[in-house]
């Protein structure tokens, strides 16, 4: 299985204890996901995050729906957590979201591993698209948060 790495750091002007509640409220993803994935959460809201939270969505890939359902494997107040993909378009998603203090802002990383399935053929269709569709969805992230947390 061949697995690919994303990462993104930012640093946001806002302390870390605020920018960690705001990454922890699951409905902030519908904010921070590009319209074109017609993103929407499933699971009644609000969602307590903790270690073992279930969370379950629909999305659009290329216009075929698909749900994606993804499980709170850690979560440590406000240094990180990470969510893994149960069930949805990928073999892998591991997603870790790192948080910590920085010149009275926060310094801010997104990790994510993931894997397609289909071998050969996985490889070939992240290739000619799925590379360019998480990295315009992380772009997209960037920009909001941007937009979201301007410096003062």
């Amino acid at each position: 299985m061949k697995i690919y790495e994303l990462r993104r750091q930012t640093v946001i002007p806002r302390p870390v204890e605020e920018i960690f509640e705001w990454f922890g409220d699951a409905r902030n993803l519908e904010t921070l996901t590009p319209d074109f994935l017609h993103f929407k959460i499933l699971t009644p809201t609000p969602i307590r995050m903790r270690p073992g939270a279930r969370i379950e969505y629909s999305i659009r890939v290329h216009g075929f729906p698909v749900r994606w359902k993804t499980l709170i494997e850690t979560w440590d107040a406000p240094k990180s957590f990470t969510d893994t993909q149960t069930s949805g378009p990928y073999r892998l998603w591991h997603h870790t979201h790192r948080f910590r203090a920085q010149d009275g802002g926060t310094w801010m990383e997104d990790v994510v591993r993931y894997a397609l399935p289909f071998g050969p053929l996985g490889q070939l269709a992240h290739w000619l698209m799925v590379k360019h569709d998480v990295e315009t969805i992380f772009d997209y992230r960037a920009a909001k948060i941007g937009e979201l947390f301007p410096a003062r």
